[in-house]
């Protein structure tokens, strides 16, 4: 099948915004790397370095037991208090996960872990993007 003809001679609709400057784009790609990071980077920190990190799964223990990324513990997101944090160093990062896209837990975590003082990173995708990219699950 032929590519239709083109609409209009302008430039398309994706370059009639033009780019960020090169030293924004920095900024702002910098800063979205400190807010995220992804599940083949979880991967290979937590199977191939030093996980320097704790991987936090805030879904339901039954969802949890169902299937969570190997390494993650279960700490669902009402459950996120200082006390429940108490074991952990306070420079300890945490990198918080839920079960996808469609689901805005992770978020609703990483928020209550900065209000605690804590760092946290946002694993994009959750248990979805983990599944997608053909990594294993955990169970029990």
């Amino acid at each position: 099948m032929a590519d239709p003809a083109p609409i209009s001679a302008g430039p398309s609709v994706v370059a009639k915004t033009p780019a960020a400057a090169p030293d924004d784009a920095v900024a702002h790609f910098a800063a979205k790397l400190a807010f995220e990071t992804d599940c083949a980077d979880v991967w290979y920190a937590t199977t191939q370095e030093t996980k320097d990190f704790v991987l936090l799964d805030v879904r339901t223990p039954a969802l949890f037991a169902a299937g969570h990324v190997p390494g993650a513990v279960n700490i669902p997101t009402r459950q996120l208090t200082e006390a429940r944090l108490a074991d952990y160093p306070a420079d300890t990062l945490f990198i918080v996960y839920c079960a996808g896209p469609h689901c805005n837990g992770s978020t609703k975590a990483a928020l209550k872990l900065a209000r605690l003082g804590r760092p946290v990173k946002e694993m994009i995708g959750g248990l979805t993007g983990w599944i997608d990219e053909g990594l294993g699950l955990a169970r029990g």
